[in-house]
């Protein structure tokens, strides 16, 4: 019984950033006529203030690691050739999507002709991970039992706390925002290939979707290429969380492949149950709790994370040779997820700029220097003091919702 490749991919969505005011910029028609686009699988969004980059298939996360860093270098290089600088999280801090462009070509127009306002309001970015699975229905199988794990990797990679200047109370906005679109969330569980494929058929024979990449789900087979594609995160902020996600994600996928190897397979739970999962990893990442099924009861979410690690995927992990990637989990239990850090930083400071230039400082972390702006010293700071209450809406429900100066 021949096994999946396990090869890997990764597709990151960066913010385009004016490093003087901090705000979003459309800065993408300036960035592929940049020499870099020559070197770099670049993509257009549905925004002129979104860039996407993807790797190549990698053999190993290693080589993940080294492609990954030099993409990221690429893309922050060529924004700074023209003045602007690039940040890696879920939303922008401020920004109002009512007031960015969109990308005028024909795919992107299309989608804003069918899905309306909810199309301009997808200001948002995210990490797709690619696993190899040749095998078709190994695929399905996959993806139903994987579909437990998808909260638990969501709580690590959150980096979307604050939405068009508010703190929305959520560490994940950007699954809210996305989850307005259709075909999207966690998927039913699938009766194998057959099934997938006269789903994919009757949707696109009735004119409701053209091909299999506008299944939204937070994980899926590719329409195109062998293998599942894990969409559920956040973009990672720093380069090594992203290593640290694809790493765990491979070992999933392979620990599934373990099981069935040897006559064993892993639960498969209701979408119900996993969505109820989600809802807390959204609400509340790494700071929550989430359901032991099994047991019935919760746990907090870095328990059941560590427990993921420890024994569920520990007997992979040496045979990947990602056992330091997959590890940094605990590195980002211990220092905070994005979203952590990002509030973190707005409590210290009451300056959602100061958190952009945290994004910008930490998504060229460990790729090349950091393309900054002026000082924040040298803008005039808020008049009025900003209460630490506004930063927890559970400490003072009436503060929810509310306007950040």
């Amino acid at each position: 019984m021949k096994g999946p490749t396990l090869t890997v991919g990764i597709e990151e969505e960066y913010q385009i950033i004016d490093p003087v005011t901090r705000d979003l910029s459309p800065g993408f028609d300036s960035l592929v006529q940049s020499a870099f686009a020559t070197e770099a699988d670049v993509k257009a969004e549905l925004h002129q203030c979104q860039v996407e980059i993807g790797t190549k298939p990698c053999a190993s996360i290693a080589e993940l690691r080294t492609e990954l860093v030099k993409l990221r270098g690429l893309v922050i290089r060529a924004a700074g050739e023209h003045g602007l600088t690039i940040a890696s999280a879920g939303t922008h801090p401020f920004s109002n999507w009512m007031n960015m462009e969109m990308t005028p070509k024909e795919r992107y127009l299309g989608v804003k002709a069918e899905l309306q306002d909810l199309a301009h309001r997808l200001l948002i970015f995210g990490t797709h991970v690619h696993v190899g699975i040749e095998d078709q229905e190994f695929r399905i199988d996959c993806l139903n039992a994987a579909r437990y794990i998808l909260p638990h990797i969501l709580c690590l990679s959150t980096s979307s706390p604050f939405w068009f200047g508010r703190n929305t109370g959520l560490h994940s906005y950007r699954s809210i925002v996305f989850k307005n679109f259709p075909r999207t969330g966690v998927p039913r569980i699938l009766n194998g290939w057959s099934d997938y494929a006269d789903l994919v058929d009757t949707l696109t024979k009735t004119r409701s979707i053209p091909n299999g990449s506008k299944i939204w789900w937070d994980v899926r087979p590719h329409h195109l290429y062998p293998t599942l594609e894990f969409r559920v995160c956040d973009v990672n902020t720093r380069v090594d969380e992203a290593v640290c996600i694809a790493a765990m994600l491979q070992a999933v996928v392979a620990k599934m492949w373990k099981l069935r190897r040897d006559n064993m397979t892993f639960r498969v739970y209701a979408s119900d149950l996993i969505e109820e999962n989600k809802w807390r990893a959204v609400r509340y990442g790494l700071g929550g709790k989430l359901i032991d099924f099994g047991k019935k009861t919760e746990l907090e979410a870095p328990v059941l994370i560590r427990e993921l690690i420890e024994w569920f995927l520990d007997d992979v992990l040496d045979e990947l040779g990602t056992r330091k990637e997959v590890e940094y989990a605990f590195r980002i239990m211990e220092e905070g997820s994005s979203a952590q850090r990002q509030l973190a930083t707005y409590a210290r400071t009451g300056d959602l700029r100061a958190v952009v230039d945290q994004l910008i400082r930490e998504t060229a972390e460990g790729v090349c220097e950091p393309t900054l702006g002026p000082s924040l010293d040298t803008f005039e700071r808020p008049v009025k003091a900003v209460a630490a209450a506004r930063l927890s809406p559970e400490a003072n429900p009436a503060a929810r919702g509310q306007s950040i100066p």
